[in-house]
């Protein structure tokens, strides 16, 4: 398998790399130039594509012949990053290619998300100051779902928690709504949401789902067991 991993420098996207890597996926990763040197452990094991993720002409180049694309969702800047990178991914995938995006729990399908009015003001809180700063625009992240979900591709958008570092506990597991109780830990390690994003390449019960994740050994995971049917 052929996979394209946009926004292959962070954190998240050197864990999907290694991933695949195990996988014996062929990977080819996209990040800006600048970025390139963290990608120095993977040198003449991947194949990079430097540029900014919603640079079309770098997208297209980068998803040519792959069978999956892993795309982080970053809501950098004002200037449509998030909707400009999954537009691009969408319009520039092969046919039949499975289609995987990260993003926050803030994101809602079908509005049938409960979430506490504490989150709801962070969110809001956050989303003001960092749009007036120019830094990051959570409403085009927003927009960026909103087209996936609309979209007829074999797409899959993973909703993280809160995140930390450590050693690898297992696949996450899942619900389709935030306010289940399965998610009230509200924590994943980083390195298992990358797992999760990588493991939904060949999972197709999660093709047009937008699944919400917390970590397998995280206490509400523990208590209620696994995954809900709804």
């Amino acid at each position: 398998m052929r996979v394209c991993i946009v926004g292959a420098s962070g954190k998240l996207g050197r864990y999907m790399i290694q991933h695949c890597l195990d996988r014996g996926y062929e990977v080819v990763g996209v990040c800006r130039e600048k970025s390139v040197p963290k990608l120095d452990a993977f040198k003449n094991r991947i194949r990079i594509e430097p540029g900014y993720t919603n640079d079309r002409g770098v997208i297209k180049r980068a998803v040519d012949g792959c069978d999956g694309v892993l795309t982080v969702l970053a809501p950098w800047g004002v200037n449509d990053y998030s909707s400009g990178t999954a537009q691009a991914v969408m319009d520039f995938a092969k046919p039949g290619a499975r289609l995987v995006f990260s993003c926050g729990w803030h994101i809602t399908r079908d509005g049938k998300d409960v979430y506490s009015r504490k989150f709801l003001l962070f969110v809001k809180l956050i989303a003001w100051v960092t749009r007036a700063l120019r830094l990051v625009d959570l409403d085009d992240q927003v927009e960026a779902c909103r087209r996936i979900f609309a979209s007829n591709t074999r797409w899959t958008v993973v909703r993280g928690s809160d995140l930390e570092e450590g050693e690898s506990q297992g696949l996450p597991l899942w619900s389709r709504h935030v306010g289940d109780p399965v998610l009230e830990s509200n924590l994943t390690r980083r390195i298992d949401f990358a797992l999760f994003m990588v493991h939904a390449l060949t999972d197709d019960t999660l093709v047009q789902e937008a699944p919400a994740i917390v970590g397998c050994q995280s206490p509400s995971a523990l208590e209620h067991g696994a995954r809900p049917a709804v």
